[in-house]
Parts: C-alpha cells; sequence; structure tokens
C-alpha cells in the first residue's frame, strides 16, 4: 500500500509526470444525494471525474444501514466504468478534510479492493485552491473501461455478528455530541455501541482542514491489540482508518454498518453518556 496522503505540489508534480493519477472527486452532502455531483459540475479539479457517495461507494439504504458496502459486483463495475487498473495511481479528494466521503473510497479502494497506489488530496479542494490551483467546469467522463477484477479482502471489515462476539476496541467517529446520547440529527435512536470510545473524526484534522502529523496522530488515537472503526453509517469510520494510517498504526477494520445498523434492532444495547 502507497503512503496514503499527497500534497498539492506532489500532485501537481505527478500530474505532470509520465504515469498521471486519476482524479476522483468524492464531495458529497449527507442528506442530498446530488449535491456531490452539482459541486463537482460546476467546478472540479482539471481531468478529475466524479465519484458518487451513495451511488457508487454504497449500496442500497436499508437493513445494513444508511450507507452499506456495495456488493463486490456493483463496486467492480464502478471501476471498470472509471477505467480505473492497479497500475494507474488514484488520487482522492472533496472539500471536508477527507470526511466526505474521499476516506471511504481510499478505504474501498486501498483496503478492501487492494488498489496498491491510492491517496487522498490533503486539505482536498480548498488546498489545491489555496495554492492557487485552477479548477474546471462541466462533464468530462471517463476516457475508457478497464477489465479490471479485484480480489477483494474481506478481513477488512466487520459484520454485526462479527461485532457482537469481538474483543475488539469500538472507536467512535461521530461528534462526542452524538456519540454521548445529548443530540442526534441523523439517526432515530441516540447513544452509542457500549465499550465504545469516542474519538471524533474532526479531530484528526488541524484547523486548515490538513491531516495532523503522523508523530501527533499516533499520540492521540486509541490503542488496542485490535481496533474497530465506526460511525454513523460507515463513512467517516474511514476517515479514523486514513488517520492510523497516517500514523502509520495497524489499521482498524471497519463497521460498515455502523450505528445506522446497529440500531436497527431494537433488542440491540445502547449507552449514552461518557
Amino acid at each position: 500500500m502507497s503512503a496514503p496522503l499527497t500534497t498539492v505540489s506532489e500532485l501537481a508534480e505527478a500530474l505532470a509526470g509520465r504515469l498521471p493519477p486519476r482524479l476522483l472527486d468524492c464531495r458529497a452532502r449527507l442528506g442530498d444525494a446530488d449535491a456531490g455531483h452539482t459541486l463537482w459540475w460546476e467546478a472540479h479539479l482539471p481531468g478529475s471525474v466524479h465519484l458518487d457517495l451513495d451511488r457508487d461507494l454504497a449500496g442500497p439504504p436499508g437493513k445494513g444501514g444508511r450507507h452499506p458496502l456495495p456488493t463486490p459486483q456493483a463496486f467492480t463495475a464502478t471501476l471498470q466504468r472509471l477505467g480505473l487498473t492497479p497500475e494507474v495511481p488514484v488520487v482522492l479528494y472533496d472539500d471536508m478534510g477527507g470526511q466526505l466521503a474521499a476516506a471511504r473510497a481510499w478505504w474501498m479502494l486501498a483496503c478492501w479492493a487492494g488498489h496498491p497506489d491510492v491517496r487522498v488530496l490533503d486539505g482536498g479542494i480548498k488546498a489545491w485552491l489555496g495554492s492557487g490551483g485552477e479548477l474546471a467546469e462541466g462533464d468530462r467522463s471517463a476516457s475508457d473501461f478497464s477489465r479490471w477484477a479485484p480480489a477483494f479482502d474481506d478481513r477488512q471489515w466487520v459484520d454485526v455478528g462479527q461485532l457482537a462476539s469481538s474483543e475488539a476496541l469500538l472507536v467512535d467517529a461521530r461528534s462526542r455530541e452524538r456519540f454521548r446520547g445529548e443530540a442526534e440529527s441523523i439517526d432515530p435512536v441516540a447513544g452509542h455501541i457500549p465499550g465504545a470510545v469516542s474519538r471524533p473524526c474532526a479531530d484528526n484534522l488541524t484547523p486548515y482542514g490538513r491531516f495532523k502529523s503522523a508523530t501527533q496522530l499516533a499520540t492521540e488515537l486509541p490503542e488496542a491489540a485490535e481496533v474497530i472503526a465506526y460511525c454513523g453509517s460507515g463513512v467517516t469510520a474511514c476517515h479514523t482508518i486514513l488517520a492510523y494510517a497516517v500514523a502509520g498504526r495497524p489499521l482498524p477494520r471497519l463497521y460498515p454498518g455502523s450505528w445506522s445498523e446497529w440500531i436497527r434492532d431494537p433488542s440491540q444495547p445502547v449507552a449514552t453518556g461518557e
């Protein structure tokens, strides 16, 4: 696996090189399935194509939560439609420091599908603009298809049954208010999975929207022999996993269903407070 992040200057150099990376725009807005594509259409990094959270990076919402993983067949079709292959580097970006939904795309490509060279643009589109980068408008579809058929590694994630029998430390990437059950604007039940610890994914970033240093993250991230990351629907939990990668720590596994799946079963225990 490659280094998980790239800077604007590194990206600019790579784009001018012999094998430029494929750029994927992962911007999204929870609660508005069309917002990400609209943002991309209006202005995006030149040469990028849109990778949609709801349509490409998730299956239909339901008993598996709000953003369950797509089937391997469905995600393979997405990768082939985009012309992705293991031989071509990939760079992902959004406008939320990787939280929506570049980190989810990074996890699905690098950890689940096994692409060897996937990076998130540190600081995203804001860093690009802050360094004087230009944006393009309108459509640019993938130029060709690929036949890449990844060997998906399902050891990188757990389902609710595995979670119930696991002794791993659960790390909750949602805000502390949602973790404590003091506020819940998305899901119908407030609180957290009993035994979990709170580590909001926003804490992985500096005030400028870039990842903290590897050294700082290594001292801040919860440590245990085994870690499972979850959030509301398995999206920002991937930001937690990405932070562990930046820190050079062993990667947590993902609980894709997360809180939105956990609470569908009224017999599942719910905790509040710290």
